[in-house]
C-alpha cells in the first residue's frame, strides 16, 4: 500500500533512539514498513539495534492472481525485503487480508507477539481515518489501533494469561513510535539506509508489478525522505509521533 509520510514540521526534534535496544514493527501487509520506516530500520540494524516484523496479513488480496499464489509471492518479497535492512525476525500472521477486524482477537495476537519479542520500542500504525495520503485502509486503522492497545495489555499480567502456559510473562513497552499522523521527533537516515529503504521496497517485485499506476521505489522514496529531512535539517529523514 502506497504511504507518504507527512514532510516534518520545523518544531520537530531529534528522536533519542540512543538507548534502543528491540524494536518491533507492527503492520497490516507485507511492503507496509517499506515506506519510510524501512529506512529509520535501516539505520537502526546498522547500529546493532535488533528489530523485528510482525504482518497481521500475507497481503493475499492485494494482486491481480489468486490468493493462494499471492501469498507465497508477497511472504517470499517480504522475507527479501527484510534481509535487505537487516531483519531476522519476520511473523506473519493469518487474519484475511482486507477483513481485519479490530477486537479482542486481534488484540490477543500481537500481545502474544510483543511478549515473545519483548521489545523496548514497538512501531505501528495511528488507527487514524484520514491520514496524510488521505482515507487509510481498514487494515490499516484496525492493525495500528490492535497494536497501540496491546502494548499495554502486554504488560498487564491479567489479561491473556493463556500465554504464561506457553511460557511468556507480561511485558511492558517502554516508547510507542506512530506512523501515519502528525509526527513530533525524527530519526536522521543516512544516504546507506535511504537506498536500503529503496531496494527493500523493489523487493516486492511481483506485488509492484500488478500495480502499474505505483510509481518505482526509485522516484518517490528518496524526495519523500528528502523531504521530510529538509526542515529538520537533515538529507534525509523519517518521523515519528513519539508516546512514552
Amino acid at each position: 500500500m502506497v504511504e507518504h509520510p507527512s514532510p516534518l514540521s520545523p518544531s520537530l526534534v531529534p528522536l533519542d533512539d540512543g538507548a534502543f535496544q528491540r524494536v518491533l514493527v507492527i503492520v497490516a501487509h507485507p511492503d507496509d514498513a517499506e515506506y519510510g520506516t524501512s529506512a529509520a530500520v535501516a539505520e537502526w540494524t546498522s547500529r546493532g539495534i535488533e528489530v523485528g516484523y510482525v504482518l497481521a496479513t500475507g497481503g493475499e488480496a492485494g494482486m491481480q492472481r489468486p490468493p493462494a499464489e499471492a501469498y507465497q509471492l508477497r511472504a517470499a518479497e517480504q522475507r527479501a525485503a527484510c534481509d535487505i535492512v537487516g531483519v531476522n525476525h519476520l511473523r506473519i500472521l493469518d487474519f484475511p487480508d482486507g477483513m481485519v477486524e479490530y477486537g479482542v482477537a486481534l488484540r490477543k495476537a500481537l500481545t502474544y507477539e510483543i511478549r515473545a519479542f519483548q521489545p523496548d520500542v514497538l512501531v505501528t500504525g495511528s488507527g487514524e481515518l484520514v491520514v496524510p495520503w488521505g482515507l487509510d485502509h481498514p487494515d490499516h486503522r484496525a492493525v495500528g489501533l490492535a497494536a497501540i492497545d496491546a502494548s499495554r495489555d502486554a504488560g498487564n499480567r491479567w489479561l491473556f494469561t493463556e500465554h504464561f502456559d506457553e511460557g511468556l510473562g507480561p511485558w511492558q513497552v517502554s516508547t510507542l513510535l506512530l506512523t501515519g499522523t502528525e509526527p513530533t521527533h525524527f530519526v536522521s537516515v543516512s544516504k546507506a539506509s535511504m537506498d536500503k529503504s529503496v531496494a527493500s521496497l523493489a523487493a516486492h517485485k511481483h506485488y509492484l508489478a500488478d500495480l502499474p499506476d505505483h510509481p518505482a521505489p526509485e522516484a518517490f522514496i528518496p524526495p519523500m525522505l528528502a523531504a521530510m529531512g529538509e526542515p529538520a535539517g537533515v538529507p534525509y529523514a523519517m518521523g515519528f509521533a513519539v508516546h512514552e
